[in-house]
């Protein structure tokens, strides 16, 4: 992989970021729609997984595990108004399976499947993602449910996980030893108050934007972490990152509440650091904002996904050389006092003891 690929990959995740923001209008738009919705939900007409369905989304034919037969290993049934799924029980060669846009509530049958490598259920009806464990599973995708809780997922292989757009106010059971192969987690908008939850000692991309994080903590243990994500969120302070996020390269901050640039200064501890998103702080309104931030942050390359230009670089060098020689005087002049107030005080001692 290049270095430029988080990078581009970032710049993607932004863009749907704005492509929400901008369909907001719409949402709050149809919210008198939601009424109908559940009166319907509460006289849910049962659609279960038919024959026709497996026979229309059955793709892939793949030899089975002895090698002696062969079996379809991708289904895909999306946008069925499916409210069961215990045919699917049946089909244990299964792969990949897309069940996206229906109306499911329960996902036991799926137990059964322990080949399956690939899970797609976005926009049902699911509290939670919980499954028993599928040893070869690598990628679930549960964005755009009813999920309340990040517990029950225990698949060792994982590698990537999506739970965007649910209802999580706090990350619990995520357990390092069933994850350990964990590398990416979705959790846009959520409804979470802080970072802490995360123990996964392979977790190397995080996204965390829009939800309603104002604490950073619990971050000490990610030390392959190479992208965090923390846009549109409540934070105002940098407290809580360490110098055990020794690998984290790109830090998306974008429309927070930091408002003192001298919060960015808590970013040095850092080491790798060399991507930072400010944008739509106020802290990003001060002048000579770029060489400011240049400054307690020297080995930054782009800022707001700008490449610092050498005269920026010039700039701040020259800026900080010159606090760090007003700091020095300033300790000399300290110090000029400390001796002076000795003095003073040695001159008084002597004029005690002289006699009268």
């Amino acid at each position: 992989m290049s270095d430029e690929e988080p990078d581009d990959e970032d710049e993607v995740e932004d863009q749907k970021d704005d492509a929400e923001e901008k369909g907001g209008d719409e949402v709050e738009g149809e919210e008198e729609k939601e009424a109908p919705e559940e009166e319907e939900e509460e006289h849910q007409v049962s659609n279960p997984l038919t024959e026709d369905h497996m026979k229309e989304g059955l793709s892939m034919l793949c030899k089975t595990g002895n090698g002696l037969a062969h079996a379809f290993v991708k289904l895909e049934a999306k946008e069925k108004e499916l409210t069961d799924i215990n045919l699917i029980q049946s089909f244990i060669h299964l792969r990949y399976v897309d069940l996206s846009e229906n109306l499911l509530k329960d996902l036991s049958p799926l137990s059964g499947l322990t080949h399956l490598l690939w899970l797609k259920v976005d926009g049902n009806r699911l509290t939670s993602a919980s499954l028993d464990e599928l040893i070869y599973l690598q990628h679930a995708s549960f964005a755009s449910n009813h999920i309340k809780d990040s517990n029950g997922i225990g698949h060792p292989r994982l590698v990537s996980l999506n739970l965007k757009s649910n209802e999580i106010e706090a990350i619990t059971g995520l357990d390092p030893e069933k994850l350990s192969n964990l590398q990416t987690i979705e959790l846009r908008g959520n409804g979470l108050k802080s970072t802490a939850g995360f123990c996964l000692p392979k977790l190397k991309t995080l996204y965390l934007a829009q939800n309603a994080i104002t604490v950073i903590e619990g971050l000490e243990y990610l030390g392959q972490l190479t992208t965090l994500h923390l846009r549109d969120n409540q934070i105002e302070t940098l407290d809580g990152f360490s110098a055990s996020l020794k690998s984290l390269q790109y830090l998306n901050l974008r429309g927070n509440a930091i408002v003192q640039l001298q919060e960015v200064s808590k970013l040095l501890v850092l080491p790798m650091l060399r991507a930072l998103v400010l944008l739509d702080n106020p802290c990003a309104e001060e002048g000579d904002y770029r060489v400011e931030v240049l400054v307690m942050l020297p080995r930054l390359e782009r800022l707001d996904k700008d490449f610092f230009e050498e005269d920026e670089r010039t700039d701040a060098e020259e800026l900080r050389q010159r606090r760090r020689e007003e700091e020095l005087e300033l300790e000399r002049e300290k110090e000029r006092e400390k001796e002076l107030e000795l003095e003073e005080t040695d001159d008084l001692a002597q004029e005690e003891d002289v006699p009268e």
